[in-house]
């Protein structure tokens, strides 16, 4: 399971978690969303990475991502 980082009117968030729906009409993929504004450690942790995505704490990528750097780093 992978988590992505996001925030409201966030507009790299909104590009991230398409490709991520995009990947998953190829791939058996499962993400969860998670809005760091909602904890003050995530939001002091990633506010200036949004988004980012991140598998068992790892952080997989972050900023301006779309498919080719998701299938890249998911190594599918």
């Amino acid at each position: 399971m992978y988590t992505l980082y996001t925030r409201p009117n966030c507009g790299l968030c909104e590009e991230a978690k398409a490709a991520l729906r995009l990947l998953q009409e190829d791939y058996p993929i499962d993400f969860r969303e998670i809005n760091i504004e909602d904890d003050e450690r995530l939001h002091e942790q990633y506010m200036l990475m949004i988004p980012v995505l991140t598998q068992q704490e790892t952080v997989l990528l972050y900023g301006n991502f779309g498919y080719g750097e998701l299938l890249e780093a998911l190594i599918l």
